[in-house]
């Protein structure tokens, strides 16, 4: 095969074609051929063999077969640290682009080209199809939550002096799809996304920056959308991410937080994106990163729908362009609005973090937990138990600390303009009248969300959630028993402010995140 490069998509299928053929031959089944405007992708009935297209275009360069055999093993290298067992080695094509067959690893001496081999995983198991078909668990997005922060937290951090991640190459990419749509698009369609980027990336440049400096910008992966993530051995796991252009996977982590979260709204999904945010941010921590998370979700549906352009008319029930703009369109009518602060108050067992959850998902808000936070403090993971790292997490100077953590992750999401619940057990008054100042402080809503239950009703329910050993609480039947001695009940004022639960029976999460919006 001769190495000469296209600059356009339409690059000589002839070997592809060839190796297709030559592995029916081997398999004695049909096999699949799926194009994209990069590779060939080669599917028989358990392997799967994406061969890189001899394309060079302004975003990448597989001209030469040096350059295809690098990004082959870059391929296999990133994504063996999410997908170890999607993705087996690097292959060399052997023989001729007329007789071609697949090589031994490391077999390079006579290669024409290279290949990935990977492990077929069945149809219908990507993240965007398991949804469209019903079949998503929550557990199983929880669990792409820790993965993904537990990734990020292991990822290189990239030097300042790279220039990932600086504000100019931000600006940068997002004017250049802004651009790229309006040629498409016609420049009217985009007018309005394109004022309100101009309008945010002054006020953003000094966050770029601090996040650059704090060590937010890691080697991410770059392309996590639903179609980049597959339920494999009863776990999603991200695959297929940006190897041949560093500037493109040295990101923010919250670039990479904002494709997934974006491309959920743009499924329909919103409830779900801010389910994954929270658990995300419950095992990173990383609230520092809301003040640009909706700016990078805004640029992510601009790039998806800037690629939807390219590709033409999407499949049924697939977002297209006139899609993710309209989500852009909603994820910034959301940042106009204004957002409010929620405290739960009730004792241990009463439901708080439970209807905390459903609220969240309603309202798009934003979560702390006094559970995990207070963890957090000691340097401790949601899910750790205190006794076994011999940690007192409970002393009173370890509660003060703990709320005034919970302050300030609460006033960085407000000023990032998210709704902001903080669940934590709020039983004396000084606590409460910390946070109804801070909301004070800020101009904006305060509400209690008064939860009760039976004493009888919150033991059971104490008693199951440790015999279940899966949530962050701590909390037992001695402490309760030390709540209902210490608490002090609502004042006047507070009971004002408050919207009562009775969490007996299973309470209407719409009803209450309806008052809880309506209160000003």
């Amino acid at each position: 095969m001769t190495d000469r490069a296209s600059t356009s998509h339409a690059a000589d299928p002839s070997l592809a074609q060839a190796l297709r053929l030559q592995l029916q031959l081997e398999t004695g089944h049909a096999v699949g051929l799926v194009e994209t405007h990069i590779s060939w992708v080669l599917l028989t009935p358990t392997l799967a063999f994406k061969l890189k297209k001899p394309v060079r275009l302004p975003f990448v360069d597989f001209s030469s077969l040096a350059a295809r055999r690098h990004f082959c093993e870059e391929e296999l290298r990133l994504n063996r640290v999410l997908a170890p067992d999607l993705y087996l080695d690097v292959r060399p094509v052997c023989g001729t682009s007329e007789a071609p067959c697949i090589g031994e690893e490391g077999n390079a001496a006579n290669a024409i080209d290279y290949v990935v081999r990977m492990r077929r995983f069945p149809d219908g198991m990507l993240l965007g199809e398991l949804l469209a078909s019903g079949q998503l668990e929550n557990a199983e997005l929880d669990d792409l939550a820790r993965t993904l922060a537990r990734f990020h937290r292991d990822a290189p951090v990239a030097a300042v002096a790279s220039g990932f991640g600086a504000p100019e190459g931000i600006e940068q990419r997002v004017m250049a799809a802004l651009d790229s749509l309006a040629a498409a698009c016609g420049p009217a369609r985009v007018a309005a996304l394109r004022r309100w980027v101009e309008g945010k990336v002054p006020g953003l440049r000094m966050a770029w920056l601090l996040r650059q400096r704090i060590g937010a910008v890691r080697e991410c992966h770059g392309d996590l959308h639903l179609a980049n993530v597959v339920r494999l051995d009863g776990r999603l796991q991200p695959f297929d991410c940006i190897e041949f252009d560093p500037a493109l996977r040295w990101i923010d982590v919250m670039s990479d937080v904002a494709f997934l979260t974006m491309d959920l709204k743009a499924h329909g999904h919103v409830d779900l994106a801010f389910r994954f945010l929270d658990k995300y941010l419950e095992h990173s921590g990383d609230h520092e990163g809301l003040p640009v998370l909706r700016f990078y979700e805004v640029y992510r549906a601009l790039v998806r729908a800037q690629v939807a352009s390219l590709r033409g008319p999407s499949g049924e029930g697939k977002p297209d362009v006139e899609d993710y703009l309209l989500c852009a369109e909603d994820i910034v009518r959301r940042a106009e609005r204004r957002p409010r602060l929620l405290i739960t108050h009730g004792l241990s067992g009463s439901g708080k973090s439970t209807v905390a959850a459903q609220l969240l998902e309603l309202a798009g808000a934003v979560r702390l937990r006094s559970d995990v936070e207070r963890k957090r403090v000691f340097g401790l993971s949601a899910l750790s138990h205190s006794a076994d790292h011999a940690v007192d997490i409970y002393t009173p100077e370890a509660t003060r600390r703990t709320f005034a953590r919970l302050a300030e992750g609460a006033r960085l999401a407000l000023q990032a303009g998210y709704p902001v619940i903080v669940d934590a057990t709020f039983l004396r008054h000084a606590e409460r009248a910390a946070f109804r100042a801070l909301a004070v402080s800020l101009q904006l809503p305060f509400a209690i969300l008064d939860l009760h239950a039976s004493p009888a009703q919150l033991r059971r329910r104490l008693a199951l959630r440790q015999a279940g050993g899966l949530d962050a609480s701590e909390a037992g039947p001695a402490v309760l028993e030390q709540q209902f001695a210490f608490q002090e009940p609502l004042d006047a004022p507070e009971r004002a402010m408050a919207i009562g639960v009775e969490t007996e029976m299973r309470p209407d999460a719409a009803s209450l995140c309806a008052l809880w919006m309506s209160r000003t």
